[in-house]
Formats: structure tokens, C-alpha cells, sequence
């Protein structure tokens, strides 16, 4: 196992520089001059001044050289300096990090906690109402945008009920853990809702597969109680295709947060990212980027990993 982590993590090193190397193409790509942008119309005609912004931020020469000498500050742990407010991204993402991680760990857990037991129910109850209605419910998730559901639930809530509008300033956790569980409780049901359709979908296909095996049948001809099957024999084979699918939701989870942030005003990545975009903050794009798929990598290795803890009879060499 231990061989097995240390390759990951060797392979790992050329699919990010894969991955900045695409993403720093591509913000070059697009129409215009970041200068200028930066200058705004008072500085346009002023090539002196261009020139000394493009050398502070690293933007002369081609785009090879820009790009050594971007990986080379990388490899410093340099993210650099927002062109727009010339703060450092470093210390942005210190901040907001944090956020959209709680949002994105709320989020999952409440997804597992939606799917997981419907599916296992729908698999159980197959072809019965209830089946009927957690196929149904999950459709119905799949189906409906997380946008549209919170500007939904913001606008009726708070017409009818006085509840669920987004207070005016974000409440950290270290300074009012309540008010921030009770800020975060409602953006993190609408992304764990989203997930968890197809999470549940996952679990009940997965569950009656396992269920038809022949040492179900073994135990249910050794007059074990249904709870004992379900739980003990069924529900650890049944997780394995579910681990797998939480995993490669985590990049639609950091899509999701972009969404809900801005509509409940929480200041996390996914917020921070929407703004660069919309300013052409080549720094602060490409550190998102770079701390995105810092994340999908470690969690397929994570999920791997999960596999020999769920089946024990998983090795790799």
C-alpha cells in the first residue's frame, strides 16, 4: 500500500503541471489586454506605465517564459498578487479556503445522509411505493438547478415564513459557531440535495446487486434478521461504487459553490474565483485552478485508499 501511495503521488506531479500549464494557456487566450484593464481608461495611452506592470506581474516575454517563470514561483509557494486590488492570493485563499471547504464538507455529509438511506430503502422495497417514491425524489434533485432552488427558498421563505434570507455579513465559526452553523445550514442542503440524487440512484442499483449475490441468500436461509443482512453483509460491498461516485463529485461540488456563494453572499473560493473571472485576474484564476485540482487528486487517491478499508480483500502492489 505504502508503494502504492508514493506512485500516486509521483503521478500526480506531471497531471498538474498538465493542468496549470492548460489553465494558463487559456486565460491568455481570451480577447484584450489585462493591462489595460488594470490601468482603466486614464492610463491606456501610457506604454511606460504598461510596461512596469507587466514586468511587476510577470507578463513579459512569451508565453513559455511567463509560464517557467509562473511555475518557478509556484514551486516557492508564491501564488503572486491580484492584478485588481494587489493583494496576495496567497492570503485571500488563507481566508476563504476555509469557507468553502465547510460548505463543501456540510454539503457532502448531508448528501450521504439523504441518499444513502433512501437508496438502501428504494433497493429493499423494490417496486413498492416507496420504492416508486425515492426513485421519484431522486429524479426530482437531479432535475431541479441548486440556483433556482435557493433563490426559491430565499424568496418564499422569507415572504411567508420570516426566515432563510441571507443575513447582510458572514459570520465566521470561530467568532459565532451558531450563527454560522445556522447561516451555512441552508446553502449546504441545497448542494448536498443536488448531490445526493444521483448518490442515491448509485446506492439502490448498487444495493440490488449485491442483494441477488449467492451469500445474501446464504444468510437469509440462515434465518439472520433483515437489519443484520442489510447493515453487516450488504451495505459494505454496496458502498464501494458509492465511494466513487462522492469522489468524482467533488469537482461538481466546487462548480456548485460558485453558484450558491454568490447568491447567499459567502465570501469562499467559489465567489472569489467568479470575480477574477469576470476582472481577468490571471493570478487569482490560476491559484484557484491549481488548489482545484490539488483537490480531485488527492481525493481519487483518497477514494482508492477507501476501497481496501471497505473490502479488505482490495490489495495494490
Amino acid at each position: 500500500m505504502q508503494r502504492y501511495i508514493l506512485r500516486r503521488l509521483l503521478l500526480m506531479v506531471p497531471t498538474l503541471i498538465g493542468v496549470t500549464f492548460v489553465v494558463f494557456v487559456i486565460v491568455r487566450a481570451v480577447p484584450g489586454d489585462v493591462v489595460d484593464l488594470v490601468l482603466g481608461e486614464f492610463g491606456a495611452g501610457d506604454q511606460a506605465t504598461k510596461e512596469a506592470i507587466r514586468k511587476e506581474f510577470g507578463l513579459q516575454g512569451n508565453i513559455v517564459a511567463q509560464y517557467i517563470r509562473w511555475l518557478g514561483d509556484i514551486v516557492r509557494f508564491d501564488l503572486g498578487s491580484s492584478l485588481i486590488s494587489n493583494r496576495e492570493v496567497t492570503s485571500e485563499l488563507r481566508n476563504r479556503l476555509p469557507v468553502t471547504f465547510q460548505l463543501g464538507a456540510m454539503a457532502i455529509c448531508f448528501s450521504l445522509l439523504i441518499a444513502i438511506p433512501v437508496g438502501v430503502i428504494s433497493a429493499i422495497r423494490q417496486d413498492t411505493w416507496a420504492d416508486y417514491l425515492g426513485r421519484s425524489f431522486a429524479i426530482g434533485l437531479l432535475a431541479a438547478p441548486n440556483f433556482w432552488i435557493a433563490i426559491l427558498l430565499i424568496s418564499l421563505a422569507a415572504r411567508y415564513f420570516q426566515w432563510g434570507v441571507p443575513p447582510a455579513k458572514y459570520i465566521p465559526f470561530s467568532e459565532d459557531p451558531v450563527g454560522n452553523l445556522k447561516l451555512m445550514f441552508m446553502p449546504a442542503l441545497i448542494l448536498g440535495g443536488g448531490l445526493s440524487g444521483s448518490v442515491m440512484r448509485f446506492t439502490r442499483s448498487s444495493m440490488l446487486e449485491v442483494l441477488r449475490q449467492d451469500y445474501i441468500r446464504t444468510a437469509w436461509a440462515k434465518g439472520l434478521r433483515e437489519r443484520v443482512i442489510i447493515i453487516r453483509h450488504a451495505m459494505r460491498n454496496a458502498l464501494i461504487p458509492v465511494v466513487t461516485v462522492v469522489g468524482l463529485q467533488l469537482p461538481v461540488l466546487v462548480g456548485g459553490t460558485v453558484i450558491i456563494e454568490t447568491v447567499y453572499s459567502i465570501p469562499g473560493m467559489g465567489r472569489y474565483y467568479v470575480s477574477s473571472i469576470d476582472q481577468k485576474d490571471y493570478p487569482v484564476i490560476q491559484a484557484v485552478n491549481i488548489v482545484v485540482a490539488l483537490v480531485v487528486v488527492f481525493a481519487n487517491l483518497t477514494v482508492d485508499v477507501l476501497y481496501s478499508v471497505i473490502d479488505p480483500r482490495i490489495r495494490y502492489s
